[in-house]
């Protein structure tokens, strides 16, 4: 018996580099045909103009003063945790932790305040706040790259566990420092004195997150591109037996990047409890830790284009309780359509990075046996 091979119809094809105005145009169609979509389902499923729901989402973001400075706050938050999971990932270890290393950082600054209020001036505890928050965050990451570099551990699994130990021992201080007792909750830190609290920078209290994201974007942007250990990251994260070929010590530039990726979410932390809640919770990172993933993926691992995924992100969220408030839909169908742009977006790639291409059909020939 012959057994003819056939070539199958069609086949996938490594693109070569489009041109950038390409790219560009390719992710812009996607936006757009992600938002006829929303639009569509919104119109079936609601009954309400689609057109007003856009316009209550852009109303939610920017509607006033308050809410733009809000947004804009939200948004350096993200950035800055999704900037901090960047270099880790540049190197393909898979920092899942960020959330454990921001609470952590959060924990760090929260003791701080509560420990030292009245014992010294307010500055200095703003100091040992940023310091020890760096250094709480940056020994969070530490503990699972040491274990990769020295046993090869699976980096994913010991960085979501971690996050899980976080949650535990901010919870344990929360019960150790709740106000008032039996409340299972701290209330807002040093409310009378301020003692810790972050200064108003400019004239304005959302100034400080957004210049700290800034500075931070522009230096790791700088470290990536133009140092030699951002060089090295890239050749760890292209192959691991070509950098230590070259004389690249793997273990020290995972270490190393690690500490650097977890001491930027310990910054984050701190941003998070000394400047914007001013208290501590479980929950005080939002889950953004998550979220900065893909803000880090969309963007390329590029610190500049991360601003426009993260404000996309940012913005469907804030339009969310403005639709909630408009017309009675909660944040659920908000998050559907935050969902649907998203996947757009994504799967826009995929013909950005491969053509479909079709085969000759036709016999080999000859044949195998069987």
């Amino acid at each position: 018996m012959i057994k003819k091979n056939k070539e199958p119809l069609f086949h996938l094809v490594k693109r070569d580099t489009l041109p950038r105005h390409i790219r560009i145009l390719i992710r812009l169609g996607a936006i757009v045909l992600a938002l006829i979509l929303c639009a569509a389902l919104t119109a079936f499923f609601t009954g309400i103009n689609p057109i007003q729901v856009y316009g209550s989402i852009i109303s939610g973001a920017f509607g006033s003063a308050r809410k733009t400075w809000i947004t804009l706050q939200d948004l350096s938050v993200l950035l800055l945790i999704s900037l901090a999971l960047t270099p880790a990932f540049m190197m393909r270890f898979w920092n899942i932790g960020g959330e454990g290393q921001v609470l952590i950082g959060g924990l760090a600054t929260a003791a701080c305040m509560i420990c030292l209020e009245g014992k010294v001036p307010s500055a200095v505890i703003m100091i040992l706040s940023f310091i020890t928050a760096v250094l709480a965050g940056a020994f969070w990451g530490f503990i699972p790259a040491f274990c990769k570099s020295k046993w090869n551990t699976n980096e994913t699994l010991m960085t979501l566990m971690m996050n899980y130990i976080a949650t535990q021992i901010v919870s344990f201080f929360i019960i150790v420092w709740e106000v008032p007792k039996g409340s299972g909750k701290i209330g807002i830190i040093n409310q009378n004195s301020h003692d810790g609290w972050m200064p108003a920078l400019f004239g304005s209290k959302y100034m400080l997150c957004i210049t700290v994201s800034i500075i931070v974007m522009v230096f790791l942007y700088i470290y990536l591109k133009y140092s030699k250990h951002g060089y090295e990251i890239q050749v760890v994260g292209e192959s691991e037996n070509t950098a230590r070929y070259v004389g690249i010590k793997v273990g020290k530039v995972i270490i190393r990047t690690m500490l650097l990726s977890g001491a930027l979410c310990g910054l984050a932390g701190m941003l998070l409890v000394g400047s914007i809640n001013h208290t501590i919770t479980t929950t005080i990172a939002g889950g953004q830790g998550f979220t900065a993933v893909l803000v880090s993926w969309m963007a390329k691992f590029n610190p500049f284009t991360m601003v426009l995924s993260a404000f996309l992100i940012i913005f469907m969220k804030r339009g969310a309780g403005e639709i909630a408030t408009n017309f009675g839909l909660n944040q659920s169908f908000a998050d559907i359509l935050t969902g649907i742009i998203l996947f757009f977006i994504i799967g826009c790639e995929f013909f950005i990075n491969y053509k479909i291409k079709r085969s000759e059909r036709h016999d080999e020939k000859g044949g195998s046996e069987c």
